[in-house]
């Protein structure tokens, strides 16, 4: 590895380009290009690694299709229903407004696969609920929600976690199993934040749901709570690989808001297809750049050279990952999630590898790390969505959002330190790690 000549050239085409305004993707394109003109190799290159890995990355299927099933699922009587649901749930404590908006992002994660669309869907309607009749600040509704959304990828499905499937080659059936535990403590400490906080600054406590109420509620949220069944239970059955599992929770998404729910006109399904579209080719691009610049990486020998190094300083696998959550958790500061995924783990993976490191667990760790960067200042982007759809102003925001950040990165540690606390549940389905 060397950071002269053209892999600096490369570097600081990137990160010019990147400050000029011009998307992560084009920049990476860029730079990579440039280096491979540079250092006389082939420039057809870059195209064919795009190629390559897109057409060959069957796996990369289940992407728009978990998003095309959450745009499906967001529809406004399914989150009205679901909503419902969560409020006989843990509505009648003090503070269960905000308990709720916990307990719905636990069951959204089930269904979309993206901390976004859970803050832009039922967390969206969530805010407006809790700041009705001035019940609670707007500021802490608005941090609440993007704290709340990021258990989101966290528990199946899990676009982040295709995409690390993707650069790691671990099992994403397995890596579905280990966000489980790990996702379900993320939303126990936040619940135990809001009760302590609820008390202290006198929350309110909602009308409790006549008991008549609650079988009919229950049953009319019962085919969307379903849906992560049918997903997990097609995948750890054998019945269908993760990629045609997304495919047909995309149906199941389909058939439920339109038979069940009658919520979904052919106008809003148009629309879930564009968004999804869209959604989708922003994701590819960034997959497609990463492939390029990996290329370039792998060229330069930079993984091998990094492990060596820390081969060099003799660290132990619990070091290793302490240096990789602060370095993800800096980073996340500053950059997409996407964009670490697919620049920055890849280098990490063959020293993970070679001090003995679960593939599985890294990868639990790495999502958790790159979730919590979604709401850590200055650049988190689940506060930026939230101050927008809140109006509030972000100085606000980011002081509510703090202790929501200090109790997720506990979580992290506790994930981090206790890898058997995560493989827990695949170790059940016969996973050998």
């Amino acid at each position: 590895m060397t950071l002269s000549g053209p892999f600096a050239l490369c570097l600081a085409a990137l990160v010019t380009l990147s400050l000029l305004g011009l998307p992560i993707g084009h920049a990476m394109i860029a730079a990579s290009i440039l280096y491979l003109f540079v250092a006389g190799l082939d420039m057809g290159t870059a195209a064919e690694q795009m190629m390559n890995g897109m057409y060959t990355s069957y796996i990369l299927l289940a992407v728009p299709l978990f998003i095309l099933s959450a745009e499906i699922m967001n529809s406004g009587q399914l989150t009205d229903r679901l909503l419902q649901f969560c409020n006989v749930l843990v509505g009648r404590f003090r503070g269960g407004l905000a308990q709720v908006n916990v307990v719905q992002s636990i069951i959204f994660a089930g269904m979309s696969g993206s901390a976004i669309a859970d803050a832009a869907g039922s967390g969206k309607m969530m805010q407006k609920m809790m700041t009705s009749d001035g019940k609670y600040p707007a500021s802490f509704a608005a941090a609440l929600t993007a704290a709340s959304s990021v258990i989101g990828p966290i528990i199946p499905p899990s676009i982040p976690m295709v995409i690390y499937a993707l650069v790691s080659d671990a099992s994403i059936g397995y890596l579905f199993l280990a966000g489980v535990l790990p996702g379900l403590l993320m939303g126990a400490v936040q619940m135990a934040l809001i009760a302590a906080t609820a008390r202290r600054r006198n929350f309110p406590v909602e009308k409790p749901v006549p008991l008549r109420q609650i079988p009919g509620i229950t049953l009319r949220a019962l085919p969307a709570i379903l849906m992560p069944v049918v997903l997990l239970g097609g995948i750890y059955s054998g019945i269908t690989t993760p990629t045609e599992a997304a495919a047909v929770a995309a149906a199941y998404a389909l058939v439920v808001s339109i038979l069940f729910y009658r919520s979904v006109t052919l106008r809003e399904f148009y629309r879930a297809l564009l968004v999804s579209g869209r959604s989708t080719a922003a994701i590819g691009m960034l997959i497609a750049a990463a492939l390029v610049f990996n290329y370039v990486v792998t060229v330069e020998n930079i993984p091998h050279a990094l492990s060596a190094m820390f081969k060099t300083m003799q660290l132990n696998a619990a070091t290793f990952m302490i240096i990789v959550n602060v370095l993800l958790l800096v980073l996340g500061c500053l950059l997409e999630g996407t964009t670490i995924l697919l620049i920055i783990v890849p280098v990490l993976i063959p020293t993970a590898q070679l001090l003995g490191i679960d593939m599985v667990y890294f990868g639990v760790v790495v999502v958790v790390n790159i979730m919590i960067g979604l709401i850590t200042p200055p650049y988190g982007l689940l506060l930026f969505i939230m101050s927008n759809i809140a109006e509030v102003p972000l100085r606000e925001l980011v002081r509510e959002v703090m202790p929501f950040l200090a109790v997720l990165i506990a979580a992290l540690a506790i994930i981090t330190l206790f890898p058997d606390f995560v493989l827990f549940a695949p170790r059940l389905f016969g996973y050998q790690g």
